[in-house]
C-alpha cells in the first residue's frame, strides 16, 4: 500500500463532491446529448484551470494556517477596497450558496425520484415533496456532528459512489474509445456551443471552492510536511471528479433525443436501450451529487462568513451552526415547494460573476507574497497558468452577467 491511502483523501475529495453538483451533471447531460463528444476538451480545459487554482487554494491554507477570506482580510490594507471585497465574499458565498442550495436539494431529489418514484404530501394546501425533507435531514445530521473527520468519510464515500455510478453508465453505453479521444485532445466549437462550452467552465472553476480548500486543509494537515500529500489528494480528486463529468458527457451522447432536460430524463432514456441498470445506476449517482453539494455549499458559506466576520470556534460553535442551519433551511423550503427565487438566484450570478476574476486575480497577488508564504510562493510556470486562468476567469465573469440581463 502506498503513502497515499484513504485515510490521505479529504479536502480534495470535498472539492470534487462540490463541483459536481446537480447543475454541472445537468449541463453535462445537455452537453453530450446536443454536442456528443466534441466538447469533452472544454471538460478536460476546466479541470486543469481547477488544479492549478485548486492548488494554490491548498496551499496557502496549509502555509499559512488561515483561509483565504482571513488572509484577504489581513492582507487588503485599504479600509474601502477590503470593505467592498468583504461585502462582495459575503454576498456571492452566503447569499450565492442559499439560492444554489434548493438547486442541489432538488437534484437529490431527481436522483431518489427516478428510483422510488415521487413521493408528494399536501399540507395546508400546499403540495410539499417528502424527499426533500428527508435530504435536507440527512445533510443536517452530517453538518451537526460537527466532526471533520467524520463528514470527510461520509462525502469520500459519497464521491467514490457517485464516481463508481456514472463511470459504470458511461461504460454500459459501449462508447466509441477513438471518438472519446478525438473530443478530448482536438477542441472544435459546433455551432451554438459557445455558451455551452463557457457554462461547462464557469460550473467547475467554482469561486467558494477555493475559500473551502483553505480552509479544509488546515482542519486536516499539519503544516508544510504534509503538502505534497495534499497535492496528490488534489490532483487525484480533481481528476476524477473531471472524469465523472465526462462520463456524464458520454453517456449522453450515447442518446439520439433533443428532449432531454436533466439527468432524470436521461435516466429514464437509457432504459429502454441499456436496461433499468443503467437508470439506477445514474439515480444513485444523480442523488450522490446532489447530497454532496448540500453539504458542501452551507459549509462553504459557513466558513467564508467566519473569515469574513471574524467568529472564532470550530464546526461545533453556534455562529458557524447558525450560517449552514439558515442556508440549509432555505434550501429545504424552496425545494420542498417548488419555489425558485429568481430574483436571488440573478443577484448571486452576478455576485458570483464578478467574484471570481476579483478572487482569482487576488489569489495569483497573494501567491506571490513572501510574507505569506515564505519559500512557497509561486513559480514563474504557476504565474504563468494562474495568468491565463485569470483571463478566462474574467471572460466568464463578463459572460455571466450578461447573461443574466439578456444581454447575451
Amino acid at each position: 500500500m502506498s503513502k497515499f491511502s484513504l485515510k490521505n483523501t479529504g479536502p480534495g475529495a470535498l472539492i470534487a463532491a462540490a463541483f459536481i453538483g446537480p447543475g454541472t451533471v445537468t449541463l453535462c447531460t445537455l452537453a453530450g446529448v446536443k454536442f456528443g463528444f466534441h466538447l469533452l476538451w472544454a471538460m478536460l480545459l476546466s479541470i486543469l484551470a481547477t488544479i492549478v487554482l485548486q492548488e494554490m487554494a491548498a496551499r496557502l491554507g496549509i502555509i499559512s494556517k488561515k483561509g483565504l477570506s482571513e488572509v484577504i482580510k489581513a492582507e487588503i490594507q485599504n479600509p474601502i477596497i477590503n470593505k467592498i471585497i468583504v461585502v462582495l465574499i459575503l454576498s456571492a458565498i452566503v447569499i450565492g450558496n442559499a439560492s444554489y442550495e434548493a438547486g442541489n436539494i432538488s437534484g437529490g431529489i431527481l436522483g431518489l425520484e427516478t428510483i422510488v418514484g415521487e413521493i408528494r404530501m399536501t399540507i395546508a394546501g400546499h403540495s410539499l415533496n417528502i424527499l426533500s425533507f428527508i435530504i435536507g435531514l440527512i445533510a443536517f445530521v452530517l453538518l451537526f456532528v460537527g466532526n471533520y473527520k467524520f463528514l470527510e468519510r461520509v462525502l469520500v464515500v459519497l464521491v467514490l459512489i457517485m464516481s463508481i455510478s456514472f463511470l459504470i453508465t458511461a461504460l454500459i453505453t459501449k462508447p466509441d474509445i477513438l471518438e472519446i479521444l478525438k473530443g478530448a485532445l482536438l477542441p472544435s466549437v459546433p455551432e451554438g456551443s459557445l455558451l455551452t462550452i463557457i457554462g461547462l467552465i464557469g460550473t467547475t472553476v467554482v469561486p467558494y471552492n477555493l475559500f473551502l480548500h483553505a480552509s479544509l486543509v488546515k482542519e486536516k494537515w499539519k503544516g508544510k510536511e504534509d503538502l505534497k500529500i495534499v497535492r496528490k489528494d488534489t490532483f487525484i480528486s480533481i481528476i476524477l471528479g473531471g472524469l465523472v463529468s465526462m462520463a456524464i458527457m458520454i453517456s449522453a451522447s450515447s442518446i439520439g433525443l433533443d428532449d432531454i432536460v436533466n439527468a432524470s430524463d436521461l435516466a429514464k432514456s437509457l432504459a429502454p436501450l441499456y436496461g433499468n441498470y443503467a437508470t439506477y445506476f445514474l439515480g444513485i449517482g444523480l442523488f450522490a451529487a446532489g447530497i454532496t453539494s448540500a453539504i458542501t455549499a452551507p459549509l462553504a458559506a459557513a466558513y467564508v462568513a467566519k473569515g469574513c466576520l471574524g467568529f472564532k470556534g470550530n464546526l461545533k460553535s453556534k455562529w458557524f451552526r447558525l450560517v449552514w442551519i439558515i442556508i440549509l433551511f432555505i434550501g429545504v423550503l424552496f425545494s420542498s415547494t417548488g419555489i425558485k427565487p429568481i430574483e436571488i438566484i440573478k443577484f448571486a450570478q452576478v455576485a458570483n460573476g464578478i467574484l471570481l476574476p476579483i478572487i482569482a486575480g487576488i489569489l495569483l497577488w497573494i501567491m506571490n507574497k513572501k510574507n505569506v508564504l515564505g519559500s512557497f510562493v509561486n513559480s514563474k510556470m504557476q504565474n504563468v497558468f494562474g495568468f491565463i486562468i485569470l483571463s478566462i476567469s474574467i471572460f466568464l465573469g463578463a459572460k455571466g452577467i450578461l447573461n443574466v440581463f439578456n444581454l447575451l
